[in-house]
């Protein structure tokens, strides 16, 4: 069975813990506790493949901004998440997204733009079109979600272990990985 190693980012609020949970345990977690950093395992089944997911939510407060290389360098896919009632939110995950590229060194991540709390349409302050430029500008899929009604929680987590999945595969275009030969 394959173990990916997957890092939730985004600044506090967002929601990562919620989707997290929601994710791993089926539940909504109403009171906002900021995360310092937690851990959790789940197994998922996807397109008949099973694998299991190790992921890391991550402190979302500034304080703790420096342990974020280490979270980096230690992952295999990332989900970055904003709050579509928070504009700030939204500017806060361009420079992670920077980070990843700095820390690993390599444009292809497998990454994912979340914006979160769809259920609060009547506060939004990021429109679709603007996560979805943003999400062609890097090359990565993006999603709308709610942790509180689930929506697309569990979509969300499948994706990233297909995008880890094709990561993973050797690059038909490589020359260093197609014409190998050991004689």
């Amino acid at each position: 069975m394959r173990e990916y190693k997957v890092v939730v980012l985004g600044s506090g609020g967002v929601g990562k813990s919620a989707l997290t949970v929601q994710f791993v345990t089926g539940t909504f977690i109403e009171k906002y506790d900021p995360t310092i950093e937690d851990f959790y395992r789940k197994e998922i089944e996807v397109d008949s493949s099973p694998s299991v997911l190790e992921i890391l939510d991550t402190a979302g407060t500034e304080q703790f901004a420096s342990m974020r290389d280490l979270y980096i360098k230690n992952g295999q896919g990332f989900i970055l998440v904003y709050s579509l009632v928070n504009q700030q939110s939204f500017q806060d995950i361009k420079p992670m997204r920077d980070q990843i590229i700095r820390v690993k060194r390599y444009e292809k991540v497998p990454v994912i733009l979340v914006g979160n709390k769809v259920d609060l349409e009547s506060e939004r302050e990021v429109s679709s079109g603007e996560g979805q430029a943003l999400a062609e500008e890097w090359g990565c899929p993006f999603m709308e979600t709610s942790a509180k009604s689930k929506t697309m929680v569990d979509e969300l987590f499948a994706e990233i272990v297909r995008q880890m999945d094709y990561a993973a595969q050797p690059d038909k275009d490589d020359p260093c990985c197609s014409s190998c030969s050991i004689q």
